[in-house]
């Protein structure tokens, strides 16, 4: 079911990925195409294994999905799962130097034009152990379920907060999607930025007030 979007719903409004080497970092997320759409903080927090989350991006066919991949590859990715069709579409999973892992992919087969360089949706999938109980965690929070299956997936509404959807999955689900054990230990090395405050839910995973954009005042004539 789907539900309607109001003024006052909150929502995830940036991504933060917490990284040992931020300039690097940086060289690594333009030459992938990325920055604009992610925060880099500098940390040194332990983190082993799975990280429990994954950015996942939407694009408009096989070609595109390929672009993306080659050029996070080029920049220093390890590839997880190499692109290939599946069931649903196209499309491949890569880890960045720093840990994070990004999916990219398409539901079309079949390329219709050549690579765009364009992406059409970002999803951050949180893994967690029971979805349910997550989704219910975050609608006490203000958030607004746009899609929900069950136990199994949940997607919360976006708003013009920004440019990342938030969607819950199971977190063995999740690992077993990208080509990863799922167990993990440590930081998640990702902070949430919302206008819900600040909070860290049942998996951990840590928000803060996102930072508030102030329209910059107008050009006295």
């Amino acid at each position: 079911m789907v539900m309607a979007t109001t003024e006052s719903t909150k929502s995830l409004a940036s991504v933060t990925l917490e990284v040992a080497d931020p300039e690097s970092a940086r060289h690594f997320y333009t030459s992938f195409g990325v920055d604009a759409h992610i925060v880099l903080r500098a940390s040194e927090a332990q983190s082993t294994g799975f990280r429990g989350f994954t950015l996942a991006l939407t694009v408009s066919g096989p070609a595109t999905v390929d672009g993306f991949l080659g050029a996070a590859v080029n920049a220093g990715a390890t590839v997880l799962k190499p692109a290939a069709k599946s069931l649903w579409g196209y499309g491949g999973v890569v880890q960045a130097p720093d840990g994070t892992i990004w999916k990219v992919a398409t539901s079309a087969k079949k390329d219709t034009g050549p690579d765009t360089r364009e992406i059409d949706e970002i999803v951050l999938l949180l893994g967690v152990e029971d979805v349910k109980a997550s989704r219910q965690f975050y609608v006490g929070r203000g958030l607004t379920v746009a899609r929900s299956f069950g136990g199994k997936y949940a997607e919360f509404a976006s708003g013009d907060a920004g440019p990342v959807k938030l969607a819950l999955y199971k977190r063995r689900g999740l690992a077993k999607d990208l080509g990863v054990t799922a167990e993990g230990t440590g930081s998640h090395r990702v902070v949430l930025g919302g206008t819900a405050g600040a909070f860290t839910d049942p998996d951990g995973f840590a928000w803060e007030p996102a930072p508030s954009r102030t329209p910059a005042p107008a050009p006295s004539a």
